[in-house]
């Protein structure tokens, strides 16, 4: 599988060493649109290949489609991956790609809403509850199927990033186990 990430890479080191052990899955490349990108030094420092894509590069089948097909990628987790993916790279990981939302999707979910813009909306709607969204990724952003959600109760108390902080921890539990249950359906659907 490969880990497309945008920043720290927090999620993307927890995917790499939940796979660590795994008979049937490993992470073999980590993609990301920012050279500055400190999930890059994390994958360096596990051992695990990393390419650096410009948007150009991103929305080139040329370029991507090889790219993968080089390192035998069959599986995709975005991992606050912020470029809107292009639909050739969709289509050809439909039901084989999938996303983190911070949120409670479909609430607070679309163009413009990631990172700290989803928690402050969640702040200012004043809600009790947030949690994360692991998604199929489809041309609609954020609008893929939901495969599982977590929640955690909020309090009246809670900055944005108090909720940032609660959202990240459910997260860093549950997002590569959700993952591994994929894949498992994918082989087990398809197990040549």
């Amino acid at each position: 599988m490969a880990v497309f990430v945008s920043g720290s890479g927090s999620n993307c080191e927890q995917i790499i060493r939940h796979f660590a052990s795994s008979e049937h899955v490993r992470v073999a490349l980590v993609v990301s649109n920012r050279a500055d990108a400190y999930a890059l030094q994390r994958a360096q420092r596990l051992g695990v290949p990393s390419e650096v894509v410009t948007k150009a590069e991103l929305n080139d089948p040329d370029v991507m489609m090889p790219l993968l097909r080089r390192h035998d990628i069959g599986f995709i987790a975005l991992a606050g991956f912020l470029p809107i993916v292009p639909d050739f790279l969709i289509e050809a990981y439909e039901q084989r790609m999938v996303n983190i939302h911070p949120a409670l999707l479909p609430k607070y979910g679309g163009k413009g809403m990631w990172g700290h813009h989803v928690h402050e909306a969640v702040w200012q709607a004043g809600e009790t509850e947030t949690g994360m969204t692991v998604h199929y990724v489809t041309p609609v952003c954020d609008g893929g199927e939901i495969i599982a959600q977590f929640r955690v109760a909020l309090s009246p108390g809670d900055t944005p990033d108090d909720i940032a902080e609660k959202e990240h921890q459910l997260e860093m539990v549950h997002y590569a186990p959700v993952i591994e249950q994929v894949i498992g359906l994918l082989l087990s659907e398809n197990p040549e």
